[in-house]
């Protein structure tokens, strides 16, 4: 069974919830000019469209604004709220839509060591520095492909030189290509030498997206070697049930 994540954009404002509907209605006000031709293009009655435009303003202020008369015989338009809201929605869709495609690597791993948010957990891919939980000490990582930075081993900086406190050597076994962003999977290598630049038996993954200009440029194809980084805030960690 394929489990996929999914998430609905709605906004909320006071006692309104704003979904896609709502925005739809207001797009289509802001073609048609009108509140009776924005009904007739979505199949609801004008009634339905004023009871709402009433209710969203009286949370979030006026939306709509009548014009009268002219040669085109009036109509209504939209306020600079109104074109807001809408920009604000389509940000926060954008938002979701990364998550909800966006692929993770999950570590599994015990807290070794806190320093304020912060905890350093021992994991299958060594020590990985993260965002965990107060009190928990069993804990599962969660890595966002994005967040993950591919460097060519001779060209990686000092680790005291950038903010990506977690550092592992690793070896590409796929790439899946797409138009313009691909994803990436890396071996981790183990590291002897507990230096960072690898990890503690060499039997985890991770992934990675990059674009088709640095999956060029690092030659990235199975059994190209790489490191990986990321920082300490782009490593979650989520108390296991079993605590």
């Amino acid at each position: 069974m394929g489990i996929e994540k999914d998430f609905s954009t709605k906004l909320s404002a006071g006692d309104v919830t704003i979904e896609r509907r709502d925005i739809e209605m207001l797009e289509a006000i802001d073609r048609q000019g009108s509140m009776h031709g924005a009904a007739e293009e979505l199949g609801r009655s004008y009634a339905r469209l004023q009871n709402r435009i009433v209710e969203l303003e009286a949370e979030v202020g006026q939306l709509t604004e009548r014009q009268r008369g002219g040669r085109g015989g009036g109509g209504t338009r939209l306020t600079d709220t109104a074109h807001e809201l809408r920009r604000r929605f389509d940000r926060h869709a954008t938002e979701l839509d990364g998550v909800a495609t966006v692929t993770e690597s999950v570590f599994t791993g015990t807290v070794d060591e806190r320093t304020g948010e912060l905890a350093t957990v021992e994991t299958a891919a060594g020590p990985i520095v993260a965002l965990a939980p107060p009190g928990v000490r069993e804990v599962q990582i969660s890595v966002r492909s994005d967040a993950v930075v591919l460097t060519d081993p001779d060209e990686t900086p000092e680790p005291d030189g950038t903010s990506l406190r977690n550092r592992f050597a690793g070896t590409v076994t796929a790439v899946e290509p797409g138009e313009e962003i691909a994803s990436v999977t890396l071996s981790l290598a183990e590291d002897e030498a507990g230096d960072g630049n690898g990890n503690g038996n060499g039997d985890a993954d991770l992934e990675a997206l990059v674009t088709r200009s640095s999956r060029e440029r690092l030659g990235l194809e199975p059994g190209r070697s790489v490191v990986a980084s990321f920082k300490a805030t782009a490593a979650r960690g989520t108390r296991l049930d079993s605590q």
